[in-house]
């Protein structure tokens, strides 16, 4: 591994690449420490180390502390990724959408640009319900939040927080055009990792003060790890589908031949099931937290992070979108088609149809078991450590998300390196997958 790193400046388009990711998430950490204007600092810490392990504390997590200190990025990347969840869920109903996901490049250009539009809609009104409830918010000690409520204070906030999410938008797009690995999921990356700290002088202060006994942290601790080894080796589980190429001659040239195996990963999705379920979750409930109407009111309760009802509601979400996602990025009719055109074919099974419904049948099997395995892994330690009152940062969500995205980052890396016939990460090659 030592090797594989040491290699990393002798390429100077990988060296250019992590060195545009690293400044714009400097950027992105820099503009968390920038106040939204109207807002008592002091008065909000207090009401937040209070709400560790609330919605609050989740919107949190994923705002990487921006929500606490109610800076400019405060919403985050979620409206964003709310807005990506809608398009994609229109695509399946809309024909017109339809059309556009079916035409290349230019069709994705064309939804990109209305998934930004949706992105400032959805931070329009986000924004606006987030300024009216905090009007209302008081500290533990009796503190108003906001310093001066009325129109002003709300336009101020809806046009700060509508720039600052539109500008991490902006930050995401550039790091997955110009850097390295996946820009959203690396700003949800670099706000998790950089409250680990924190959270684990909390913990100390904790044990100091004997609000939490010690061997309940080893416990966490312990579990933690565990929870790490079983993503590892579950992202790398893989099906692999033997390939034969038949012979082509062409000219007084002999082409294919040779078997190779096409990968079917256990988990396709990624960390992108858990992503999508939290903020499909959180946006209705953060406005829902500011309106005080008796029906409101119970749909809050009932779907109170805490609560069995939103574990079991975000467990569905999970599993239902990790086979939507599936679906959208591996289609198993496209590769049936390519394999038939480059003289590929799976032994036993006949070209074409037959190799499509044989794909199709083991991608939903496989999936099952994926979605089961992220639902279990986001959803068992987090209650756990909620009932323990241990910060939300040792759930199995952020573990996933760091463990996920840190893999995806460290292959893309590795692809580089083996493509310029550098050694990569492992010596003797690649981070490979472990047969399924």
């Amino acid at each position: 591994m030592i090797g594989g790193i040491e290699n990393i400046p002798r390429i100077p388009e990988l060296r250019r690449r992590i060195g545009i990711t690293l400044l714009l998430l400097a950027v992105y950490r820099v503009g968390v420490f920038i106040p939204t204007p109207g807002v008592n600092s002091g008065a909000l810490a207090d009401f937040f180390s209070q709400a560790q392990n609330t919605l609050f504390g989740i919107i949190n997590l994923f705002s990487g502390g921006a929500f606490e200190q109610f800076s400019i990025f405060a919403l985050g990347i979620m409206p964003y990724i709310s807005a990506s969840i809608i398009l994609q869920l229109l695509t399946v109903v809309v024909p017109r959408l339809e059309e556009l996901s079916k035409e290349g490049e230019l069709g994705r250009k064309k939804i990109i640009q209305y998934t930004r539009y949706g992105t400032v809609v959805l931070s329009i009104i986000q924004s606006l319900g987030i300024s009216i409830g905090l009007e209302s918010l008081k500290s533990p000690t009796d503190v108003a939040i906001v310093q001066s409520a009325g129109w002003s204070f709300r336009l101020m906030t809806v046009l700060t927080l509508t720039s600052g999410t539109a500008f991490i938008m902006w930050l995401g797009e550039q790091i997955t055009e110009k850097g390295i690995g996946n820009g959203i999921s690396l700003i949800i990356y670099a706000g998790i990792v950089t409250r680990l700290p924190s959270a684990a002088t909390n913990s100390f202060e904790l044990i100091r003060t004997g609000e939490m006994n010690l061997l309940t942290v080893l416990f966490i601790l312990a579990l933690a790890v565990g929870v790490v080894g079983i993503i590892i080796f579950m992202e790398r589980g893989q099906r692999r589908i033997p390939v034969q190429y038949s012979q082509r001659v062409i000219g007084r040239r002999v082409y294919g031949g040779q078997s190779s195996f096409l990968p079917l990963k256990l988990n396709t999705s990624g960390v992108i099931p858990p992503i999508f379920a939290s903020s499909l979750l959180m946006f209705p409930l953060t406005i829902a937290n500011f309106i005080q109407a008796p029906w409101i009111v119970w749909f809050r309760d009932h779907l109170d992070p805490r609560s069995t009802v939103y574990n079991l509601v975000y467990g569905g979400l999970i599993l239902f979108f990790c086979y939507f996602y599936t679906a959208i990025v591996f289609n198993p009719v496209d590769v049936s088609e390519n394999l038939r055109k480059y003289g590929g074919y799976v032994p036993g099974i006949r070209p074409g149809k037959s190799t499509a419904d044989y794909l199709d049948r083991i991608l939903t099997r496989i999936t099952l078991s994926g979605a089961i395995y992220v639902a279990l892994v986001c959803v068992l330690p987090s209650m756990l450590v909620m009932s323990l009152n241990v910060p939300f940062l040792f759930g199995g969500t952020a573990l996933l998300i760091v463990v996920g995205v840190a893999l995806d980052t460290v292959g893309q890396i590795e692809s580089h390196l083996l493509t310029r016939q550098y050694e990569g990460f492992v010596k003797g090659g690649r981070i490979r997958g472990r047969r399924g």
